[in-house]
């Protein structure tokens, strides 16, 4: 069972955002980590770098795969996690803290409703097994 925080939106393609205001902090979900098993590199876009929702803005790559990441909504990047090419491993240890990948100023937060809720989520990852 993965876990699943109860603050956090998330889409199908594995992904959360923690929503503060107009401000939205990004990261791969514990079943995409768990899933993707050692992750050893990650490639993220430069700050003030913009996405609309569901574009890739980066990579990671494990020790099984490599996977595309995508915003969740559209925004501008007002941060990026700086540690993460030097410790990709610790998206696995700690997905849902100092694992997050970017920070960004939300673009239109009526995109928010086509994430999933923590129930929503669970019962997608519960689908696939």
């Amino acid at each position: 069972m993965s876990n699943i925080p109860a603050d956090l939106l998330y889409t199908k393609d594995d992904e959360w955002v923690r929503v503060n205001g107009d401000e939205g902090v990004v990261g791969l979900t514990d079943y995409a980590q768990d899933a993707l098993s050692d992750i050893v590199y990650v490639e993220l876009p430069e700050e003030g770098d913009s996405f609309g929702i569901g574009e890739t803005f980066g990579v990671v790559e494990s020790v099984k795969a490599a996977a595309d990441l995508y915003m969740p909504v559209s925004g501008e990047v007002s941060a990026v996690n700086e540690d993460l090419p030097d410790m990709p491993e610790v998206m696995n240890s700690d997905p849902y803290g100092e694992g997050w990948m970017v920070k960004i100023t939300i673009g239109d937060a009526t995109e928010l409703e086509n994430l999933m809720d923590p129930a929503a989520y669970s019962a997608y990852c519960d689908e696939r097994g």
